[in-house]
C-alpha cells in the first residue's frame, strides 16, 4: 500500500462532525488523550490515538450524534482522566461477559464514546455470539 503524509494512519478513519472544530479538537485531545496530527484550513483536524485516527470535520447544525469505540490499554486510568476533565459519563467502567471492561462518555458535541479494555479472551459462543472467519 502506498503512503501519503496528507492522510492519517488507519484503514478505517471515521469523520466526526462538530460545530466548532478547533474547540472539539482541543477538547478531544485534553479530555480523551487524542493528539493533533494535521489541521486543514478551518474545516478539519486529523487526530491520532495510538495507531488509529479520526477526522474532526466541520458540521452544520443540527449535527447528528455519532458513536465511536476506542480500544485503550487501561480503561480505569482513561476513565479517571476523562471524568476529572469534565466528560459527561454515561456509564462507569464495567466488566462484560464478552471479555471487555468498558465505560461510555458523551463529548462536547453529543457524540458517544465507548472506551474498551480487553480483560479476557472469551469464546463468543459462551455469551451468544457467532464468530465468522477471522
Amino acid at each position: 500500500m502506498n503512503t501519503n503524509h496528507s492522510m492519517p494512519p488507519g484503514v478505517i478513519i471515521p469523520e466526526i462532525p462538530y460545530a466548532d472544530i478547533s474547540e472539539a479538537a482541543d477538547w478531544l485531545c485534553r479530555v480523551f488523550g487524542f493528539k493533533k496530527r494535521l489541521q486543514i484550513g478551518n474545516h478539519r483536524f486529523q487526530l491520532l490515538y495510538d495507531d488509529a485516527s479520526i477526522v474532526v470535520i466541520e458540521g452544520r447544525e443540527p449535527i447528528q450524534p455519532s458513536s465511536v469505540m476506542v480500544h485503550v490499554a487501561d480503561v480505569n486510568e482513561h476513565y479517571e482522566r476523562a471524568a476529572s476533565m469534565g466528560a459527561q459519563i454515561v456509564s462507569p467502567p464495567t466488566d462484560y461477559p464478552f471479555g471487555e471492561r468498558q465505560y461510555t462518555a458523551n463529548d462536547l458535541g453529543g457524540h458517544r464514546w465507548t472506551f474498551s479494555q480487553t480483560i479476557a479472551d472469551v469464546d463468543p459462543a459462551t455469551w451468544g455470539g457467532i464468530l465468522f472467519e477471522e
